[in-house]
Formats: structure tokens, sequence, C-alpha cells
């Protein structure tokens, strides 16, 4: 595991959105980073999970969250604006953005990937967490210690048979953060990376290893050093990395 220890108050006052919060990785990163002081924006699609995360987060006594429900895969420009206006109103800036949310999409032959099912994964994976981060650039730059965060992948590090749109899509997250890494390299308080999870008890990694006993791998709760370190002010200077989490 990524050695770190994060002190109790490492995120106090810091507003951070997450999306995908609803469940998995999401949904314990958004609690953890409530547990150490951070109002957390718990954006998914699925309203009914977000609750579920906002009660567990208040009855822990924790800064109340927020609840956004948000389609990824359905939203509009001028809804990704509408967003970022309603967090400038609320917060008058935003200090951390987990992407966290991802769909994995059919595992089969590139031959046999219908266009259709590729672009879907590419626009939910790639597409959105681009208008999201385009969008509320200028609110992190409002921050004076802002951090992006990449869910990527080992199969977005290096190719993998049948990995299809998936492993393309987390090639191309890898790319997207590099590049917005290198742009915002010592011009503001902004600083980007990429967290490989690993292999992790969660719904997706069960979809797409069916036969593997789940219970071998760690808890999403167990990877949450490596993004409390990235999103709190011990990661100041550290830009344009790609990270493991175990």
């Amino acid at each position: 595991m990524f050695d770190y220890t994060a002190r109790p108050d490492l995120l106090q006052g810091r507003v951070i959105l997450v999306t995908g919060a609803g469940r998995g990785i999401g949904a314990a990163a958004a609690k953890t980073f409530a547990a150490h002081g951070a109002t957390v924006l718990l954006l998914g699609k699925t309203e009914e999970n977000l609750n579920q995360v906002y009660d567990a987060i208040e009855a822990a006594g924790h800064p109340q969250p927020v609840v956004i429900p948000f389609n990824l895969e359905t939203a509009l420009p001028h809804q990704y604006d509408e967003l970022a206006a309603t967090i400038e109103d609320a917060f008058g800036r935003l200090d951390g953005l987990l992407h966290n949310a991802s769909i994995i999409g059919p595992r089969t032959p590139m031959e046999q990937l219908s266009g259709e099912n590729f672009m879907r994964v590419m626009h939910i994976n790639v597409n959105a967490m681009f208008m999201l981060t385009s969008t509320l650039l200028p609110l992190l730059k409002l921050s004076t210690d802002a951090s992006v965060v990449f869910t990527s992948s080992s199969v977005g590090r290096k190719g993998r048979a049948y990995w299809g749109a998936y492993g393309v899509s987390k090639f191309a997250t890898e790319g997207l953060m590099q590049t917005l890494a290198d742009e915002i390299d010592g011009i503001c308080a902004v600083r980007a990376n990429s967290v490989n999870p690993g292999a992790t008890r969660t719904s997706m990694r069960a979809h797409a290893y069916p036969a593997e006993n789940p219970e071998n791998n760690p808890l999403p709760e167990a990877i949450m050093p490596v993004y409390l370190y990235l999103m709190g002010p011990d990661s100041q200077g550290v830009n344009g990395q790609a990270l493991d989490a175990q």
C-alpha cells in the first residue's frame, strides 16, 4: 500500500468534488475526505446512492456534504457551466477534484467492439472528464492549494488485449493529466496527478473478473492513503505524476 498517514485535520476547510461518489472507490473517498475535514460535493447519476453516502457522512458528524445529481453520459455543455456557477456561488472556489467515475464497457477483441460501445466508454471516461476539468479549472485556480486527481489503471499504462475502449480511455486519462500538469506547472496553485487504484473490491472489478475471489482484494477504504496525500497540502509541488495506490 502507498505509505502515508494523514493527520485528522488534513483537509480542514477544503471543498472537494468527487465524481462517481455513490459507491465503490468514489464513496470511500468522499467519506474519507469528509472524515479529514473537507466539505465534499457528491457528484453522480444515481441520487439514491449519493443520499446514502450523504447520510453516512452526516451521521458521522463530519462537515455537511452536498449531493449533485449529474449524468456524465447525457450532460450538455451548458449544464457544466451551470454546475460551475452553482459551486462558485456557494463556495467561491474549489480545492479538489477527484475524477473517479468511469464505465468498463465490453471486454472484447477490438474487431468485435461496436463503434457505439467504444464511443460511449470514451464519452463518459474521457469527454465528460475533460468537460468537468476545463469548466472547473477557473474555480480551482481561485484556491490557494488545489489538486486534480485522475483515476487511471494498469491497462492505461501498458496496453492489454481485450480491454478495448476502457484501456484506451485510461491512456487518454494519463494524457489529459500530463497535458494539464504541464500547462499549469509553476503558473498557478493547482496540481494534477493520476492514481492507479489496482485490484480493489468493487462491483466494477467483480464485473471485469467474475472468476476472481473478491475477498483477495482490499476494500476501497484500504487504498485511501494515496488519495489523502494528493488532496492535502503534503503533496504541494507534486505534479504530473502517475502514482499507484497499492
